[in-house]
């Protein structure tokens, strides 16, 4: 039997990779090139042996943070850093880079090996999703939202007054914004008021302003948000809460393009363009009497109907990812998303609290997170327990699940979860969130 050449097996199988690997010494010089390296960086194999790394992979973290110093000086593996290089043609290519230690058969450190993997395709992709589905800081590839998308350009062109309806949290006031930008005011300033945020004597002040005197503790001018606005576009937000008495005075801002001051002996003009936005069916409260029908009219000029999130969920893994992006910056991290069984519950809730929910659960996510992946164990325990997605398997065995069950079944199966699942009859995700519930670690 002829005798094997484990060295050039070894060589010939890190040639049939499609991800990039070489190694290094002590002196962080290479000492192996697999042929996906050479293609990803543009040096051969021949130029690379003996070089140190940094004069390969020309990038900053090679200073600073190296990824493979690091895996040498600690001795845990780096996983799926991300990191533009340099090739040897001075073309830019973001790559993802895996790092570890080197040891030999005694244990003792030989250098360290690094795999990395071209993510330009994946870069590509995710520009080209994002041009084609984002809309200034709008994202959709929900038909309905598509087609408000198209006609925002026209309805900003003009100076009519826009409705805005849909539910909180659906995203009203980034529609606003980009009516704004779009509009021939967007050089001048977006004033936003909630008229559901401030008792009547209070908003009267913070809409139309008040001149000194003009009540109690009242002791100088105060401009309102009407003139705040001037030369720009004034968002009234949830103005359904807008108290009868201000929408007299508001209709007459509409009909007339003026208003009083509180204390004023005079009105003033108002160069204002007006965005409105509201939760409540207001159709509904003008037969009630709650909201005046002239007013109704005159704001129901143009009205845009925002779907809520349960009726896109297209649209959940784009702005997970938009999210995720996000926070990633914010807070310093570098997560890849969110794990397969994760995943699941997010695709599956209705989200009441439509896109503000789940830009809230990504930020929560984020932040408890340590590893790379956000797992089933790092969504609140009261999101878990909303999503139960399994009222038709072993609903009796359910209803008699205690701390005490899922300890003994635990133990037994020595914490195996796939095994202690299948002995319940539920899925993973269903025993992961009853162990948050028991506060179970194992």
């Amino acid at each position: 039997m002829p005798k094997v050449d484990h060295c050039k097996q070894l060589t010939v199988i890190l040639n049939s990779v499609a991800d990039g690997v070489f190694t290094v010494d002590d002196r962080m010089r290479i000492t192996l090139f697999n042929k996906a390296a050479e293609e990803i960086t543009g040096f051969t194999e021949e130029e690379a042996i003996g070089r140190h790394c940094h004069d390969i992979f020309r990038t900053d973290v090679c200073f600073t943070s190296c990824p493979v110093k690091e895996a040498l000086e600690s001795g845990q593996p780096v996983i799926n850093r991300e990191v533009d290089i340099i090739t040897k043609e001075g073309k830019k290519v973001p790559i993802s880079i895996s790092a570890s230690m080197l040891k030999d058969e005694n244990g003792k450190p030989l250098g360290g090996v690094e795999t990395f993997r071209d993510q330009s395709l994946i870069y590509a992709l995710k520009k080209e999703i994002e041009e084609k589905y984002t809309f200034h800081d709008l994202v959709s590839r929900n038909p309905a939202m598509r087609r408000l998308f198209d006609v925002l350009p026209d309805i900003a062109s003009s100076e009519a007054t826009v409705l805005l309806k849909g539910e909180s949290g659906t995203g009203k006031e980034l529609f606003a914004q980009a009516i704004h930008d779009l509009s021939p005011r967007r050089k001048g300033p977006l004033v936003i008021v909630n008229c559901g945020a401030l008792p009547e004597p209070l908003l009267e002040a913070e809409i139309f302003g008040a001149r000194r005197g003009a009540y109690t503790g009242s002791i100088e001018n105060r401009p309102g948000r009407l003139e705040m606005a001037e030369g720009g576009t004034l968002f009234l937000d949830e103005i359904g809460d807008l108290p009868l008495p201000l929408q007299v005075k508001l209709l007459r801002v509409l009909e007339n393009h003026e208003y009083q001051p509180l204390g004023a002996r005079s009105p003033q003009k108002a160069d204002v363009r007006f965005l409105t936005a509201t939760n409540c069916d207001l159709e509904d409260m003008v037969e009630k009497g709650t909201f005046r029908r002239d007013l109704f009219f005159r704001i129901n000029v143009v009205a845009l109907q925002i779907p809520p999130l349960r009726e896109r969920p297209e649209d959940i893994p784009l702005l997970i990812d938009v999210f995720l992006d996000r926070f990633n910056r914010t807070y310093g991290k570098k997560i890849r998303g969110f794990s397969g069984e994760a995943l699941q519950f997010l695709l599956g809730h209705q989200y009441p609290g439509n896109v503000r929910e789940l830009l809230n659960l990504v930020e929560q996510t984020v932040i408890l997170c340590r590893s790379g992946e956000i797992g089933v164990e790092h969504l609140p325990a009261g999101f878990l327990e909303a999503n139960d997605r399994d009222e038709d398997v072993s609903f009796g065995r359910r209803s008699r699940i205690n701390k005490a069950i899922l300890q003994d079944l635990l133990a037994r199966y020595e914490g195996n979860r796939t095994k202690v699942a299948r002995e319940l009859g539920v899925d993973r995700t269903t025993l992961w969130r009853w162990m948050k519930k028991f506060d179970l670690k194992n």
